[in-house]
């Protein structure tokens, strides 16, 4: 039965994520980058002084560090370690590089979506800040384009609920958690209908979505307290145990480098046909780049509408930065560490266990320490992004539904039961399903960016010539 899924959601997923949704988020970053003057170069280091420096009289519910950790806390998670593996796995190395131009380009594409979020946010009843694509659709193309705004918010539910927020997380935490104590599968459990699992991936899941319903039961404000103290910390371990795989692999990042580069313009020069074509080595990359900086998604938007903030540009600085740490730093790591371990050409390896097998040749420590850190970056990068997309997909429903705190608490179970039965998808999948959404999702947000474009570039210029004579603080 899986194999025949798996099948016609390869076909889907190859039907999405064509040349046409790539041209659009590839040449959306481009045209922005063009029309800002590469400011994600010239501006980078104002944006990460601005990042950990708050507004002072800024208006919203949380300071802009408080948005892009709960931004980055949706962000950082198995696209950093699984995404990056299938990506290499799929594409083969060149799959690396176009991840990282993608990213690039993304950060355009970002700083674009947190500058329209706050220009356009609305203010409820209960005085909370709200925006994001809905809200830049509806008010910057006007009332006409409503329908467009709906579908955006339609396939934000599904995204949360089948894609990035659920399945893929809760299989790559289940399959961690399966390699480290069950490597060999001998305590198995039959389940009828579904097959045969580890008992390890069983508790796994239970525990799993008993701690996500007792954060979501919680809100919104117990989600932002949980994330914001896990995803600076664990961010910090993993970038140090990678920098640590690096330095003890020092001679081997030149060949790795170009391997990445020959690899991503013509697979068949390093690997046959292993790596595929470059169409595939494109499409992995850009997708699962995609996946996980969300650049271009829309996502990241209705994180940044919260922040507290009087000046559009600001937010949409502050917001690049999180394709930045996201992608270009982290995906790049561990895309490295992959690529000159040789883990990508292991066969029978999928996931999370390429990425483990790079841990283990690659680090001067035992290999079962290596495993375990691992795991628990893996879990707690996993658990945050369950987290953080409930958020954003709840954001969604509520203006689908006008605010419907029925439908909302409906909505909110039935993510737990997605989590409860993510463990027990295929790999590959859990991935495509996740592929298929954010391209859906992807396509009104990108078509909104190419419409209020020309917004970006007057709001951007207009900030910059007030503070051209001035310092910035």
């Amino acid at each position: 039965m899986w194999a025949t899924v798996n099948e016609i959601l390869t076909k889907i997923d190859d039907f999405v994520w064509g040349p046409p949704l790539m041209v659009l988020i590839m040449v959306g970053g481009i045209l922005l980058t063009i029309r800002m003057g590469v400011l994600q170069i010239r501006k980078l280091p104002l944006a990460l002084k601005w990042m950990i420096k708050n507004e002072e009289e800024g208006e919203g519910e949380v300071t802009s560090f408080g948005a892009l950790c709960t931004a980055l806390s949706a962000t950082i998670g198995t696209g950093n370690i699984v995404g990056v593996a299938t990506a290499i796995g799929a594409g083969g190395p060149g799959a690396l590089f176009w991840m990282v131009l993608a990213a690039f380009f993304g950060m355009a594409t970002k700083y674009a979506e947190g500058l329209l979020a706050v220009k356009y946010r609305v203010v409820d009843k209960d005085n909370h800040a709200l925006g994001g694509p809905f809200y830049y659709i509806e008010k910057g193309m006007g009332s006409k384009w409503k329908w467009l705004a709906k579908i955006f918010a339609f396939f934000g539910i599904c995204v949360g609920l089948f894609g990035i927020g659920t399945f893929s997380q809760v299989n790559g935490i289940s399959s961690a958690v399966n390699s480290f104590f069950d490597p060999d599968m001998q305590w198995t459990v039959n389940i009828p209908g579904i097959g045969t699992y580890s008992w390890t991936v069983v508790i796994a899941s239970l525990i799993l979505s008993v701690c996500v319903a007792l954060v979501l039961i919680g809100g919104l404000k117990r989600i932002a307290s949980v994330s914001q103290i896990i995803v600076p910390f664990m961010a910090v371990i993993y970038v140090v145990i990678c920098v640590m795989l690096l330095i003890c692999n020092i001679t081997k990042i030149p060949e790795a480098v170009v391997i990445i580069v020959k690899s991503a313009f013509k697979p068949s020069a390093v690997a046959g046909g292993i790596a595929g074509s470059f169409i595939v080595a494109m499409q992995k990359g850009v997708a699962r780049g995609i996946f996980s900086n969300e650049a271009g998604l829309g996502s990241a938007p209705i994180a940044a509408a919260a922040a507290q903030t009087k000046e559009p540009v600001r937010q949409g600085l502050v917001s690049m930065t999180g394709t930045f740490i996201d992608t270009i730093i982290i995906c790049t790591m561990t895309g490295l560490s992959i690529v000159l371990t040789g883990a990508w050409k292991v066969e029978g390896l999928q996931g999370v266990q390429v990425t483990t097998y790079a841990f283990n040749e690659g680090l001067p420590i035992p290999a079962t320490i290596s495993s375990f850190l691992l795991m628990l970056c893996l879990v707690f990068f996993a658990f945050t992004t369950i987290l953080g997309w409930d958020y954003y997909s709840e954001r969604c429903l509520e203006y689908l539904s006008g605010g419907k705190k029925k439908s909302i608490m409906i909505y909110r179970w039935l993510y737990i039961l997605a989590v409860f039965i993510g463990p027990y998808m295929t790999v590959s999948a859990v991935w495509t399903i996740a592929d298929i959404f954010n391209g859906l999702m992807a396509i009104p947000n990108m078509i909104a960016i190419f419409a209020l474009s020309g917004v970006v570039a007057r709001e951007t210029r207009d900030f910059f010539s007030r503070h051209n004579k001035q310092p910035f603080e």
